[in-house]
């Protein structure tokens, strides 16, 4: 069946288009249920898993201060204290990515997955992207919450997602070196957007 990975910044309808994808490929949507299966094997708490998840906004501060990382106002990173169990976290998520695409494959949003699986002959990595303002106001559109509010979140979410793949994967998650198709989602409609990735996946003989 194969595995499709969507990286999305905050604001590029990652949420929106990645189950949609799925549901045209006939393959499972993963999303919330990866940190549900990380709190199991660790024995921790959902609610503990999802704080040290990479697609979780409010956890993403936590979590790139647990790797002892912090980007500064210009992007450069700020060592830090780690603490012992965000390898544990991170380890934890590439075993659960690898039995997804060992089985029945599936549609994986975030997760760093298209580092972690980058090598898998059977899957299509995308990403979502697009102009910083152009993708906050197409958040600000579906949210219907102040600017303000939702520019402090993006600023936040796609500044600790950078520093979560930089810490582990050594690479800016943003280069289109890592995918097969990259897409700004803020100048095409949405069912557009799905086509695109639809398509790729059939390309590539992926899905139902």
């Amino acid at each position: 069946m194969g595995i499709v990975t969507v990286s999305a910044s905050y604001g590029a309808a990652g949420a929106e288009i990645a189950p949609t994808v799925a549901e045209r490929l006939g393959l499972p949507f993963h999303d919330r249920a990866i940190p549900v299966r990380v709190a199991g094997r660790l024995g921790v708490p959902v609610e503990e898993a999802e704080a040290n998840d990479e697609t979780v906004v409010r956890g993403l501060w936590r979590l790139v201060a647990s790797l002892g990382t912090m980007p500064d106002p210009v992007g450069a990173v700020v060592p830090g204290t780690p603490l012992p169990d965000a390898r544990a976290y991170r380890e934890q998520t590439e075993r659960v990515l690898a039995e997804i695409a060992e089985g029945d494959g599936g549609v994986v949003l975030g997760r760093a997955a298209a580092m972690v699986l980058r090598d898998r002959p059977d899957a299509l990595h995308v990403r979502l992207d697009g102009p910083r303002e152009q993708r906050l106001s197409a958040a600000v559109a579906r949210s219907g919450r102040p600017r303000e509010e939702v520019a402090r979140e993006m600023a936040a979410a796609d500044r600790g997602r950078e520093a979560y793949v930089r810490h582990f994967y050594r690479c800016d998650p943003a280069a289109a070196g890592h995918y097969h198709l990259v897409v700004d989602t803020t100048a095409l409609p949405l069912d557009t957007c799905v086509e695109l990735v639809v398509a790729a996946a059939r390309g590539r003989g992926l899905g139902g």
